[in-house]
């Protein structure tokens, strides 16, 4: 059976768009009335998962820099290469890098047996980053440490992995010959020309006869950044956080997700094995089935929200992990205390606290940061229900919230249940709702906030449409990308929520990030890769970006004066903006034709509506709702049209919104003759 296009669209979307025609919307904006609010945040939500983190938006481009390891993910080679048949071993020295790095790289000449080239002197290794590296005309900073005696030069290169041609390269200063002692060496290498691909490598050679100690040198903490967003040590990827930034998004989630609770009730996210020199961070066994440097660790985090003027929402470890193990009551005061000293560490101040001061310490940074809302765990709800849960109701939030209240009145808490979990959530406490659906699910609850009281305050920490209609759930696999049908879905969610701001906090897509080589988790707002040109805004990118663009301050209340319309196919919520605009966001699930629309806005004290002029902007995609943005194409499947409109004489915007379009509505305010 062949389907045209319009019973494709009808199977997409299933049961919500019944209601196909509608009529007419005839929309009149109200003057008064509405959520004096402070609008819902659209935000940033980010853990290490699909190598988003480590080989994602974190710029370091050697992988495997320092050998780490753990019970669940061993040490090992991983990614390294030798270079004429130099002998590379792991090996745990009696006089490590630091007790958190305690495997190194031991590399010695080729052993009896070996035929190393006759012309080269050198030898040395390589590492291919993760899947490639991207190779530009600009400096990038690295650095080494290495222990042994050596005299002579090494030379730390970029080189293609599949011809071995040198695009740069730099000499670095020999070792110092000291007994046991390990020797950082920096170096800045600018390439002399870009590499065709990102298939390329970075490597140090040296020459074995300068080896003044034995007949071998260590290595460890082999590190190497491209330029970085605002120029930051240690710091991220511009071309991610470029279109981060484009998002507007006013919060960052942090640090995430599942990565927080840990494997295991021993492994959870010690922020305080986060912070500090690389060297003194001995990483972590990660939950998405490999290891992590916590390269990126918590004052990143701070960076990140300074960088693009987020609020932090700084997630505390909860007493949970995800086998299902947790704190029982007699030892929560140490897990509470522990979530105290992190929060006093990014607040206190350097003179008067003790973990202030070891900030200003260890990092320099006198100032302390600002932290408005802080979340109680992930997810208690689901790792090691229901008893797990009970914990949590009964006396983990309990003892957070008691103690938050005593030390730090002023923030908000935010239990990581929601109300529709199950949890009656202790005012003033928020709680985070995470839904992951369908199309038609997301539809339905447009209205699901609607009611929710004013104390039900509520966070939307996680949310995606991940399966199509129709689909097995949980038990099916995700889809493999965000799709133009599902991201219009998400949209009349997020219309909904924003009717009830006086009730959300935020929201944010999730997850953000993944990297086309290896991933978890299919679904993500980006997707990138080595070659920075690979970089993907999927369709939801483009319609949180829309959304999160045109913030409304204060919602108005919205009637329809056509008897034939009802909501749906077309939802929508209005409201004024940041400058005194009037905003109306819009968006049409619907499979068979445009909704036509009208809107007025009310004249204020009976006055004469005046004429006016706005700016329609809308989302729309292809005929196939399954459209994705895909990295290999590089076709952008949203297509995205700008008009103006001007009032008639009596006041009303006319204007078609085609099926499957999200739009945004806006006047000039009383500057272009609004009401």
């Amino acid at each position: 059976m062949v389907l045209t296009t319009t019973a494709v669209l009808a199977l997409v979307l299933g049961l919500a768009s019944q209601c196909l025609a509608g009529g007419p919307a005839d929309l009149l904006i109200r003057s008064s009335g509405g959520n004096v609010t402070t609008s819902i945040m659209y935000g940033l939500m980010h853990e290490d998962i699909n190598n988003s983190g480590d080989g994602g938006i974190y710029a370091e481009l050697i992988r495997n820099r320092a050998f780490q390891g753990s019970s669940k993910f061993p040490s090992s080679l991983e990614s390294w290469s030798s270079i004429n048949y130099a002998t590379l071993t792991l090996k745990k020295l009696a006089t490590p890098l630091s007790p958190a790095l305690p495997n190194s790289l031991n590399v010695a000449a080729g052993t009896a047996g070996t035929k190393p080239d006759p012309k080269k002197t050198k030898i040395g290794f390589a590492n291919t980053g993760y899947w490639g590296m991207d190779v530009k005309v600009q400096n990038y900073t690295g650095s080494f440490f290495v222990r042994g005696g050596f005299e002579g030069a090494f030379t730390a290169s970029l080189q293609s992995a599949i011809t071995g041609e040198v695009f740069g390269s730099v000499e670095v200063p020999g070792t110092q010959s000291v007994k046991d002692g390990w020797v950082q060496r920096n170096f800045t290498l600018v390439p002399a020309r870009a590499a065709p691909s990102s298939n390329n490598s970075f490597a140090v050679t040296f020459d074995p006869a300068g080896i003044r100690e034995g007949s071998s040198l260590d290595f460890n903490l082999i590190s190497m950044f491209p330029p970085t967003y605002k120029d930051r040590p240690n710091g991220m990827r511009i071309d991610i956080m470029e279109a981060l930034a484009k998002l507007n998004p006013k919060f960052l989630r942090l640090p995430g997700g599942n990565m927080l609770e840990g494997n295991t009730i021993d492994t959870y996210w010690k922020w305080n094995e986060t912070i500090g020199p690389l060297k003194n961070r001995p990483g972590m066994a990660g939950v998405w089935k490999y290891q992590l440097t916590t390269g990126m660790g918590l004052v990143e985090y701070m960076h990140w929200c300074d960088d693009l003027n987020l609020e932090p929402i700084v997630a505390v470890w909860g007493g949970l992990s995800l086998d299902g193990a947790y704190t029982p009551k007699s030892a929560i005061n140490t897990v509470v205390q522990y979530a105290l000293d992190e929060i006093e560490f990014l607040t206190g101040a350097a003179a008067t606290t003790k973990w202030g001061a070891v900030r200003a310490s260890i990092l320099g940074h006198d100032r302390p940061w600002r932290v408005k809302y802080v979340e109680i765990g992930n997810e208690d709800w689901l790792a090691g229900r229901p008893t797990a849960f009970d914990s949590y109701k009964q006396y983990r939030f309990q003892a957070f919230q008691t103690a938050f209240a005593q030390k730090y009145p002023d923030i908000q808490l935010i239990a990581s249940p929601s109300v529709f979990d199950g949890m009656t959530i202790p005012a003033p406490a928020a709680g985070d709702y995470h839904p992951y659906l369908t199309p038609d699910e997301f539809v339905a609850q447009f209205n699901k906030f609607d009611r929710l009281s004013k104390n039900n305050l509520t966070f939307i920490g996680e949310a995606a449409t991940v399966h199509a209609n129709g689909g097995k759930g949980w038990d099916g696999n995700l889809m493999p990308n965000p799709w133009w049908a599902g991201s219009v879905a998400e949209a009349i969610f997020l219309l909904g929520a924003e009717r009830n701001a006086d009730r959300i906090i935020g929201a944010t897509y999730a997850p953000g990030l993944r990297n086309l080589n290896r991933w978890q988790w299919g679904m993500t707002l980006m997707q990138h890769a080595a070659d920075p040109a690979l970089t993907t805004l999927s369709t939801s990118w483009h319609v949180w970006r829309l959304l999160g663009n045109h913030v409304i301050t204060k919602t108005s209340p919205v009637t329809h004066t056509s008897k034939a319309f009802s909501i749906g196919p077309l939802y929508y919520v209005a409201g004024t903006g940041e400058k005194g605009t009037n905003i109306v966001k819009l968006a049409v699930y619907n499979a068979t034709e445009p909704v036509q629309v009208s809107l007025q806005f009310e004249s204020k004290n009976d006055a004469k509506p005046k004429a006016a002029r706005a700016t329609l902007t809308v989302l729309t995609g292809p005929k196939d709702p399954y459209a994705v943005n895909d990295s290999f194409t590089r076709v952008n499947v949203v297509n995205e049209t700008m008009s103006a409109l001007t009032a008639d004489e009596k006041g009303l915007f006319k204007f078609s919104l085609p099926p499957l379009s999200v739009a945004v509505f806006e006047t000039g305010g009383e500057r272009e003759g609004g009401r």
